[in-house]
């Protein structure tokens, strides 16, 4: 009964429209674009594709002027009130959403949902996504234009990495997401591992899982030269000074040498159009500790 009733107060929000019975999935006729997905809504911007997006998710927010549309909330907790309220005719979404019961109720409210096929874990797979949104949204020159772009700035990355000859060993703290004695650790197997490796560093987590929450005292013996924090995370501590008072930091190389920085959580979790460029700058925050900017 429960069930039925948010279904039927879900429809009433829907005012009678009739969008959310079409099965087109067609970009040309879709006006009211709700995207829920980090990297699909950079490549998106960076195509020059946004107008008909009327909606994202929390962790969206490069560029900039994506923070000026309404958020549906996080894209593992999102509610049908939330996205129904933006009248979307068509919801794209790259599979890491949730919950499931928010996700069952609007594929039986026939709203169109399109997810891209193209695996992205690699440059090359990377290169195929962009080409993909591309011509879904009918910007395939523009597509063209951003992998060259990024073929380019990967070389001259790829070709920057020799000259270095030290591999200073990196710690992620992502989320910033400590509690209970525990750090949320990106590790060899993640996506941050890539840039880093590019870097020219290495990760000082080698689990097999690409986040693992892992302890204080663990995260202290792996003793990393660097300590990334993302934004987030960060932001909340506030300073340097009040990370290096949490367990287990002050005993590592990093604290020791002040080599503790803020970054983008969007740099790191994904491969996207502007990859070749993020290594060339962590490239200087390895080797020559310079800030992301």
């Amino acid at each position: 009964m429960k069930r039925i009733m948010i279904l039927v107060a879900v429809a009433a929000l829907l005012g009678g429209c009739g969008r959310f019975g079409k099965k087109d999935e067609n970009s040309s006729t879709s006006n009211r674009i709700v995207c829920i997905s980090k990297q699909y809504n950079e490549i998106i911007w960076e195509l020059g594709a946004e107008q008909n997006i009327v909606g994202v998710d929390l962790s969206s927010i490069y560029p900039t002027s994506i923070q000026a549309l309404p958020n549906v909330g996080y894209h593992r907790d999102l509610s049908v009130e939330g996205i129904l309220s933006l009248k979307p005719d068509l919801i794209i979404h790259d599979n890491n959403v949730g919950p499931e019961s928010v996700m069952r109720q609007i594929s039986e409210l026939k709203i169109p949902i399109k997810t891209f096929k193209k695996d992205s874990n690699t440059i090359e797979g990377t290169e195929a996504l962009i080409h993909e949104i591309g011509a879904y949204f009918h910007k395939e020159n523009t597509a063209d234009s951003l992998c060259k772009i990024l073929d380019n700035q990967m070389k001259t990355a790829l070709e920057n990495a020799k000259q270095y000859t030290d591999t200073p060993k990196v710690a992620i703290i992502h989320y910033g997401r400590i509690g209970a004695g525990k750090f949320l650790l990106m590790t060899r197997k993640s996506t941050a591992a890539k840039i880093i490796n590019w870097s020219g560093g290495k990760m000082a987590i080698t689990s097999e899982k690409g986040m693992m929450p892992l302890s204080a005292e663990v995260f202290s013996e792996s003793n990393p030269d660097i300590i990334l924090i993302t934004d987030y995370g960060f932001d909340k501590l506030g300073s340097e000074e009040k990370i290096m008072e949490l367990p287990g930091v002050a005993e590592t190389n990093a604290a020791k040498n002040h080599c503790i920085y803020k970054v983008w959580e969007h740099d790191l979790v994904y491969l996207g159009p502007r990859t070749g460029n993020i290594v060339m700058n962590y490239q200087k925050l390895l080797h020559g500790n310079a800030p992301i900017q």
